[in-house]
């Protein structure tokens, strides 16, 4: 898989990130269809992984499913950590709480979290995948919303980059690229918005890698449950390679942004 951001005449060419996210044995069975989609397609995907409590399951009861994990990430694959539990509960100030409603529905888990509370969680979520033999150095927030407090967490914890809605921060530099610029386009499966959505993704993506910027389209287990979104998705992604777009992943963006 070439993640190569460099086009045969020499320019810089436009990146993509496929990710996707809510991976945990309670969505095994979503997450195999959309790898098996990037597979057909030839393209690496950033795999989002909550290792808490969700939906039921929790992956330290599951080593089965972190061997399938371990299996992606040799074939090319990147794990990114994805919360700890994906649920935002009573903390932090009720703004934020508010926002992370609003925008995430109730997973913005590390919304409004301070310093201690993000880690805490982090611990918990790394002992987990340290024990399982899984490793990452990133970290996109549920719902890509993170507190002041969470961000330096991540950094203080030895993350090397995180998410948001509008591209990706290096944590050890902390410096601004556009070359880490980029929406994150999805589904918001069930809504009133659904179908202008699926119309916005799929032009988006494809203005993105005209642009030779970065293009971000994140998949979601719902996303499957709902008639139209997979295809809508796939086009989406076939029409920014066919403009030109490199498929890579986060830790990828990061590494290119650098050098």
């Amino acid at each position: 898989m070439d993640a190569s951001c460099e086009d045969s005449g020499g320019a810089r060419g436009p990146l993509m990130v496929v990710s996707v996210h809510d991976v945990a044995p309670a969505t095994a069975d979503e997450t195999a269809r959309w790898c098996a989609d990037a597979d057909a397609l030839g393209i690496p995907v950033s795999l989002l992984v909550i290792p808490g409590p969700w939906r039921g399951m929790e992956l330290s009861e599951h080593d089965g499913y972190a061997e399938v994990l371990r299996e992606r990430a040799a074939h090319g694959d990147e794990l990114v950590l994805h919360g700890w539990c994906h649920r935002a509960g009573p903390d932090g100030g009720a703004v934020r709480r508010a926002v992370g409603r609003a925008v995430a529905r109730g997973a913005a888990e590390f919304a409004a979290l301070d310093e201690r509370q993000a880690t805490e969680r982090l611990d918990a979520a790394k002992a987990v995948l340290d024990r399982l033999g899984l490793h990452t150095t990133g970290f996109t927030p549920p719902g890509w919303l993170a507190s002041p407090g969470a961000v330096r967490a991540l950094a203080n914890a030895g993350f090397r980059y995180t998410t948001d809605h509008f591209g990706v921060k290096d944590l050890r530099s902390g410096r601004a690229s556009l070359a880490r610029r980029g929406f994150a386009l999805s589904h918001r499966p069930g809504g009133t918005g659904e179908r202008l959505g699926s119309a916005v993704l799929r032009a988006g993506a494809a203005w993105a890698a005209r642009r030779r910027g970065l293009v971000r389209v994140a998949l979601h287990p719902d996303d499957l449950h709902r008639p139209g979104l997979r295809d809508d998705t796939l086009r989406a992604i076939e029409g920014a390679l066919k403009a030109g777009a490199r498929a890579t992943t986060y830790g990828a963006v990061i590494d290119a942004a650098a050098s």
